[in-house]
């Protein structure tokens, strides 16, 4: 039944401003209704974002209601601080690590690899990949480590 996520939301203070956020993160605008609400294509013809402007974004901020997690390829992430800091973004803290790299969450035979930043808004955004984990590691590390690990098994 189910075959992947097709939109998100979030609430958005300017959405001219909001429209060039994502478009030089790479999504590519498909159209906007009646100037208050924008979809933009996350991957053409598969999923895309909504952004909503309204006087109400400063909601207090739970990932519930005001997160969006982009997956990117393992090499875009290995890039993605100085491809943010390029384009004028601050990657930001999260889960205790400081943005100065990607970090690793591992489960039992998969990790997630991440980076942390915020739109605008201040609503929360990822770039995050599933990576595999033969090794069975439970552990968070930064991804530099991840890797050193890797190569000592």
């Amino acid at each position: 039944m189910i075959k992947g996520l097709y939109e998100a939301h979030l609430p958005v203070s300017n959405l001219e401003q909001s429209i060039s956020f994502y478009q030089q993160l790479g999504l590519t605008l498909d159209h906007v209704v009646d100037n208050k609400l924008a979809f933009l294509w996350i991957e053409k013809d598969k999923s895309w974002l909504g952004l909503w402007q309204t006087d109400k974004v400063e909601l207090e901020y739970h990932p519930s209601i005001r997160h969006i997690a982009f997956q990117v390829s393992l090499e875009d992430l290995k890039n993605s601080v100085a491809w943010l800091k390029d384009k004028g973004y601050e990657p930001r803290e999260a889960f205790g690590f400081l943005p100065i790299e990607p970090f690793v969450i591992a489960q039992k035979e998969y990790a997630h690899a991440k980076i942390h930043f915020n739109d605008p808004d201040g609503n929360s955004l990822e770039f995050i990949c599933k990576i595999a984990n033969s090794t069975g590691i439970k552990k968070m590390m930064y991804l530099s480590e991840w890797e050193s690990l890797l190569d000592s098994f």
